[in-house]
């Protein structure tokens, strides 16, 4: 047999084995794992949460389905999530500071301690958005008509005590104006308001400003340096001010799942959040790719629960 023979042959196997390989993986559990989103459709929670569910069932042969629960901007949900099943049949979508902040309010039904994260995947951050409609053209434009009218003009945001709250309070602070916040179920909510110009701006995050594109202008992000994505638009940090934050996202599972199957879930997420393909595409979007399992969670929680709560206090939302 001839070298080039034996080498298509060789190559032929391997293919047929790494097909074999993705198709006989061995699911994390051995039902449909229903993966709750406290949001409503389309925004940054679920865009990520669908694509998950789609690597799980094709590259890892794990049935997932996304369930769509929106209500009090999460509290909803997550005052629910230690009631459902313990099997690992439900993974629940967690965002920070939300449940730091959240049960801070009268009338919430949990509190962070409640909240049983495994694992946090991405961060997403902040961006001050028009629509691509309005007379703002710029963040000195917007800032300009804020400090002209304080307390006119309004900007949308996904939920009360939210990193949208906080950021809307965060612009008030430093650039010294006075903005209404309009808080919204979620992102996907907001966002014909944002474009019919109900608004006066939105602070998102930096995903629905590229996803948006075109139909809204993005004045700044809350970034190191500016994405490819959107070149034109200055950071916060170049417009003099210290802000680079946004949302951190992830999943829970309520406290009474056995530690192993914890562990367990929590490597299974790690793994979809690692895959190439949906990595570079997240990238692209405008999502920061982290990788925080459940043993380094406690860790994490004590470095950012101050910090919520010292942003809170600054902007008079805490005493």
């Amino acid at each position: 047999m001839n070298k080039s023979i034996r080498f298509m042959l060789n190559a032929a196997a391997m293919s047929l084995l790494l097909g074999w390989g993705t198709s006989f993986a061995q699911p994390v559990i051995d039902k449909q794992i229903q993966y709750i989103i406290p949001f409503p459709a389309a925004g940054e929670s679920d865009i990520v949460a669908r694509l998950q569910a789609d690597i799980s069932a094709k590259k890892f042969n794990q049935p997932m389905i996304v369930v769509n629960r929106a209500g009090a901007g999460g509290a909803l949900v997550w005052s629910q999530l230690n009631t459902y099943p313990n099997d690992g049949s439900n993974v629940i979508g967690v965002n920070i500071p939300h449940v730091i902040l959240q049960p801070l309010q009268e009338g919430i039904q949990y509190k962070t301690a409640d909240i049983n994260a495994i694992y946090y995947y991405h961060f997403t951050p902040d961006a001050l958005m028009v629509s691509a409609d309005s007379p703002y053209k710029t963040y000195q434009d917007f800032i300009a008509a804020a400090k002209k009218s304080p307390g006119k003009l309004t900007l949308a945001g996904s939920a009360q005590f939210s990193a949208n709250h906080m950021a809307t309070e965060r612009l008030n602070k430093l650039a010294g104006v006075k903005v209404e916040y309009v808080p919204f179920k979620g992102t996907g909510d907001l966002i014909s308001s944002l474009i019919g110009m109900h608004v006066s701006g939105a602070m998102g995050y930096l995903p629905l400003a590229i996803q948006q594109k075109g139909k809204v202008r993005t004045l700044a992000i809350a970034t190191e340096k500016r994405h490819p994505a959107l070149p034109d638009v200055p950071t916060f940090k170049e417009l003099g001010l210290n802000w680079i934050d946004g949302a951190y996202r992830g999943v829970a599972m309520p406290k009474s799942t056995p530690l192993a199957l914890q562990e367990k879930m929590s490597d299974f997420i790690g793994k979809l959040n690692a895959d190439v393909d949906t990595k570079k595409r997240l990238e692209d979007l405008g999502f920061v790719l982290v990788d925080i399992p459940l043993k380094q969670i406690p860790a994490f929680m004590k470095e950012k629960t101050p910090l919520a709560m010292e942003d809170a206090k600054n902007a008079g939302m805490i005493k």
